[in-house]
């Protein structure tokens, strides 16, 4: 599954994170602090979220008018901790027995 850099900053923000939700601002000031940045953040961000929501990796929670939703906060789901963990990297085992290998005559 491919994501963008905002899209893994939100899962692995969202994972780090102590409390279960995590705040659209801090989204906004994640992409806000990158070098170039396009005129219309909302639009951006907002999009990065829905792809997310919509793949099942994040629960997105605000109001609904009518024509559009308002996402407030987000929460990862079991299946985007699990995403964020692998994209944090895996710790490897250190092999602390090692078989012995018999040679037969």
């Amino acid at each position: 599954m491919r994501l963008s850099g905002l899209q893994r900053f939100a899962l692995v923000e969202g994972y780090n994170r102590r409390t279960t939700k995590l705040p659209r601002r801090a989204v906004h000031a994640y992409y806000r602090s990158m070098p170039t940045h396009p005129e219309n953040i909302q639009d951006v961000v907002t999009k990065s979220l829905e792809s997310l929501i919509d793949k099942g990796l994040l629960i997105g929670y605000g109001r609904r008018t009518p024509k559009k939703w308002f996402i407030d906060e987000i929460r990862l789901t079991p299946q985007g901790r699990k995403l964020a963990r692998k994209l944090l990297g895996e710790q490897l085992l250190l092999p602390l027995k090692q078989k012995k290998v018999r040679l037969t005559p």
